[in-house]
């Protein structure tokens, strides 16, 4: 569980970052996982956009995600949310106390 000093960290690396993974109107399908899941250990700091016309509520999407990730939920902004979930075998991202 993320503290506010350590999230508000977050959500100042995730300020430039751009969208890595987009879900459109399928949804979140199991490709996204794979994708959203690579990304995670690969980047650990991720960006989401849900494009316009689907349906999903970009908070309530992002804490499921989190959850069956194993991630946790930094913010969302619009159509936009960040996930971050520490590597397994290269963390780059050191959190403050």
């Amino acid at each position: 569980m993320l503290n506010s000093k350590q999230r508000k960290y977050l959500k100042g690396l995730a300020h430039d970052l751009e969208p890595i993974v987009m879900i459109g109107k399928e949804d979140v399908t199991d490709n996204i996982m794979k994708e959203l899941d690579v990304n995670l250990e690969k980047r650990e700091l991720i960006k989401v956009k849900i494009q316009d016309g689907s349906v999903l509520k970009p908070k309530e999407t992002a804490n499921e995600l989190a959850k069956e990730l194993k991630a946790e939920f930094v913010q969302a902004i619009g159509h936009k949310f960040v996930l971050y979930r520490r590597s397994k075998e290269e963390p780059r991202i050191i959190l403050p106390d």
